[in-house]
Protein backbone atom coordinates (compact mmCIF):
# COMPACT_ATOMS: atom_id res chain seq x y z
CA UNK A 1 0.00 0.00 0.00
CA UNK A 2 0.90 3.61 -0.46
CA UNK A 3 3.33 4.88 2.13
CA UNK A 4 2.09 8.47 1.37
CA UNK A 5 -1.37 7.31 2.35
CA UNK A 6 -0.29 5.99 5.11
CA UNK A 7 1.50 9.04 6.33
CA UNK A 8 -1.65 10.97 5.64
CA UNK A 9 -3.47 8.49 7.92
CA UNK A 10 -1.30 9.01 10.59
CA UNK A 11 -0.86 12.83 10.65
CA UNK A 12 -4.72 12.67 10.74
CA UNK A 13 -4.90 10.58 13.96
CA UNK A 14 -6.89 8.17 12.19
CA UNK A 15 -6.48 4.86 13.75
CA UNK A 16 -6.94 2.49 10.53
CA UNK A 17 -4.64 1.12 7.77
CA UNK A 18 -4.29 2.05 4.23
CA UNK A 19 -6.29 -0.83 2.63
CA UNK A 20 -9.34 -1.07 5.14
CA UNK A 21 -9.54 3.22 4.98
CA UNK A 22 -9.84 2.53 1.07
CA UNK A 23 -12.68 -0.10 1.48
CA UNK A 24 -14.13 2.78 3.70
CA UNK A 25 -13.54 4.91 1.12
CA UNK A 26 -15.43 2.61 -1.76
CA UNK A 27 -18.19 2.05 0.83
CA UNK A 28 -19.56 5.48 1.37
CA UNK A 29 -18.74 5.98 -2.17
CA UNK A 30 -21.43 3.50 -3.34
CA UNK A 31 -23.55 4.38 -0.68
CA UNK A 32 -23.95 8.59 -1.79
CA UNK A 33 -24.95 7.23 -5.65
CA UNK A 34 -24.09 6.18 -8.74
CA UNK A 35 -20.93 7.16 -10.56
CA UNK A 36 -22.39 8.84 -13.39
CA UNK A 37 -25.73 10.10 -12.34
CA UNK A 38 -28.25 11.75 -14.53
CA UNK A 39 -29.83 14.98 -12.91
CA UNK A 40 -32.29 14.66 -15.95
CA UNK A 41 -33.79 11.33 -14.36
CA UNK A 42 -34.99 12.57 -11.16
CA UNK A 43 -37.13 15.13 -13.01
CA UNK A 44 -40.71 14.60 -15.10
CA UNK A 45 -40.42 16.55 -18.54
CA UNK A 46 -42.21 19.77 -17.17
CA UNK A 47 -40.04 19.90 -13.80
CA UNK A 48 -37.07 19.62 -16.67
CA UNK A 49 -38.16 22.66 -19.27
CA UNK A 50 -38.97 24.41 -15.86
CA UNK A 51 -35.70 24.31 -14.18
CA UNK A 52 -33.76 24.84 -17.91
CA UNK A 53 -35.47 27.79 -17.97
CA UNK A 54 -34.34 29.09 -14.71
CA UNK A 55 -30.99 28.08 -16.26
CA UNK A 56 -30.01 25.00 -14.14
CA UNK A 57 -27.87 22.85 -16.31
CA UNK A 58 -29.06 18.81 -15.96
CA UNK A 59 -26.63 17.14 -18.41
CA UNK A 60 -24.59 14.22 -16.92
CA UNK A 61 -21.34 15.05 -15.69
CA UNK A 62 -18.73 14.14 -18.12
CA UNK A 63 -15.73 12.25 -17.52
CA UNK A 64 -13.45 15.16 -17.86
CA UNK A 65 -14.81 17.52 -14.72
CA UNK A 66 -14.13 16.78 -11.17
CA UNK A 67 -16.36 14.62 -9.52
CA UNK A 68 -17.66 16.64 -6.97
CA UNK A 69 -18.69 13.28 -4.40
CA UNK A 70 -15.32 13.26 -3.89
CA UNK A 71 -14.55 15.48 -0.87
CA UNK A 72 -18.40 13.94 0.76
CA UNK A 73 -16.70 10.57 0.17
CA UNK A 74 -13.75 11.15 1.81
CA UNK A 75 -15.68 13.02 4.77
CA UNK A 76 -18.22 10.17 5.20
CA UNK A 77 -15.29 7.34 5.47
CA UNK A 78 -13.24 9.61 8.18
CA UNK A 79 -16.70 10.13 10.28
CA UNK A 80 -17.13 6.53 9.69
CA UNK A 81 -13.43 5.01 10.82
CA UNK A 82 -13.52 7.66 13.77
CA UNK A 83 -17.02 6.81 15.00
CA UNK A 84 -17.12 4.30 18.55
CA UNK A 85 -18.44 1.37 18.75
CA UNK A 86 -21.25 0.16 21.42
CA UNK A 87 -18.68 -0.75 23.43
CA UNK A 88 -15.92 1.98 22.69
CA UNK A 89 -18.79 4.69 23.99
CA UNK A 90 -19.53 2.40 26.92
CA UNK A 91 -15.88 2.14 28.13
CA UNK A 92 -15.66 6.00 27.28
CA UNK A 93 -18.67 6.49 29.56
CA UNK A 94 -18.33 3.95 32.26
CA UNK A 95 -21.73 2.58 31.82
CA UNK A 96 -22.47 -1.30 30.60
CA UNK A 97 -23.28 -1.17 26.61
CA UNK A 98 -26.99 -1.66 27.59
CA UNK A 99 -27.31 2.24 28.53
CA UNK A 100 -25.64 3.32 25.53
CA UNK A 101 -28.13 1.30 23.37
CA UNK A 102 -30.64 3.08 25.87
CA UNK A 103 -29.37 6.70 25.18
CA UNK A 104 -29.24 5.94 21.19
CA UNK A 105 -33.14 4.96 21.47
CA UNK A 106 -34.06 7.63 23.49
CA UNK A 107 -31.81 9.92 20.70
CA UNK A 108 -29.86 11.10 23.99
CA UNK A 109 -27.14 9.95 21.61
CA UNK A 110 -26.88 9.84 18.29
CA UNK A 111 -25.66 7.28 15.88
CA UNK A 112 -26.37 5.04 12.84
CA UNK A 113 -26.65 0.81 12.55
CA UNK A 114 -23.46 0.03 10.12
CA UNK A 115 -22.96 -3.75 9.00
CA UNK A 116 -20.81 -4.52 12.44
CA UNK A 117 -23.95 -2.86 14.66
CA UNK A 118 -24.05 0.97 16.33
CA UNK A 119 -21.35 3.69 15.39
CA UNK A 120 -21.67 6.76 17.50
CA UNK A 121 -19.97 9.84 16.32
CA UNK A 122 -16.58 10.88 17.93
CA UNK A 123 -17.92 14.73 18.41
CA UNK A 124 -20.72 14.00 20.60
CA UNK A 125 -18.16 12.67 23.27
CA UNK A 126 -15.22 14.54 25.37
CA UNK A 127 -12.45 12.89 26.99
CA UNK A 128 -14.59 12.04 30.46
CA UNK A 129 -18.32 11.82 29.40
CA UNK A 130 -20.34 13.41 26.81
CA UNK A 131 -20.91 16.84 25.23
CA UNK A 132 -22.39 18.90 27.42
CA UNK A 133 -25.86 20.50 26.18
CA UNK A 134 -25.95 17.80 24.18
CA UNK A 135 -29.92 16.38 24.81
CA UNK A 136 -30.70 19.36 23.64
CA UNK A 137 -29.15 19.61 20.46
CA UNK A 138 -29.99 16.35 19.62
CA UNK A 139 -33.77 17.03 20.49
CA UNK A 140 -33.51 19.66 18.01
CA UNK A 141 -32.29 18.10 14.83
CA UNK A 142 -34.29 17.28 12.18
CA UNK A 143 -34.71 13.74 12.28
CA UNK A 144 -33.81 13.63 8.51
CA UNK A 145 -30.47 14.72 8.91
CA UNK A 146 -28.01 12.08 8.53
CA UNK A 147 -24.96 11.64 10.16
CA UNK A 148 -22.46 13.49 8.26
CA UNK A 149 -24.54 16.50 8.06
CA UNK A 150 -24.79 16.50 11.80
CA UNK A 151 -21.31 16.27 11.99
CA UNK A 152 -20.22 18.85 9.05
CA UNK A 153 -22.93 21.23 11.49
CA UNK A 154 -21.14 19.96 14.76
CA UNK A 155 -17.37 20.83 13.48
CA UNK A 156 -18.19 24.12 11.30
CA UNK A 157 -17.53 27.76 12.79
CA UNK A 158 -20.86 29.60 13.00
CA UNK A 159 -21.15 33.19 13.31
CA UNK A 160 -23.49 33.39 15.64
CA UNK A 161 -21.63 31.16 18.14
CA UNK A 162 -18.73 33.90 19.30
CA UNK A 163 -16.14 32.79 21.18
CA UNK A 164 -13.23 35.53 22.29
CA UNK A 165 -14.09 37.77 19.24
CA UNK A 166 -14.35 34.55 16.81
CA UNK A 167 -16.64 32.35 15.51
CA UNK A 168 -16.92 29.12 17.11
CA UNK A 169 -17.89 25.59 16.14
CA UNK A 170 -21.34 24.19 18.46
CA UNK A 171 -18.55 21.50 20.13
CA UNK A 172 -16.19 24.08 21.11
CA UNK A 173 -19.45 26.31 21.73
CA UNK A 174 -20.72 23.72 24.35
CA UNK A 175 -17.13 22.52 25.69
CA UNK A 176 -17.05 26.38 26.48
CA UNK A 177 -20.16 26.10 28.93
CA UNK A 178 -22.33 28.27 26.15
CA UNK A 179 -26.35 27.99 26.08
CA UNK A 180 -27.20 24.67 24.11
CA UNK A 181 -30.32 26.21 23.70
CA UNK A 182 -27.97 28.40 21.05
CA UNK A 183 -26.77 25.39 19.35
CA UNK A 184 -30.32 23.82 19.67
CA UNK A 185 -31.72 27.21 17.24
CA UNK A 186 -29.15 26.46 14.87
CA UNK A 187 -29.54 22.72 14.92
CA UNK A 188 -33.36 22.97 14.25
CA UNK A 189 -33.03 24.91 10.92
CA UNK A 190 -30.62 21.85 9.51
CA UNK A 191 -31.49 20.70 5.97
CA UNK A 192 -33.92 23.68 5.44
CA UNK A 193 -33.20 26.31 2.66
CA UNK A 194 -30.53 29.31 3.77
Amino acid sequence: MSPALENVLAKAGLRVDATEFLTLVEDAARKLSPPNPDPSHYFSPDQRAALADVGLDLTPRVESEPDSRARTVAAHAVLADSALTVADAARTLGVDPSRIRHKLSESRLTGWKDQGGWRLPVWQFTGSGVLPGLEVVLSAVPADQPALVVAAFMSTPQPDLVINGKPATPRQWLLAGGDPEIVAGLAATLGTPA
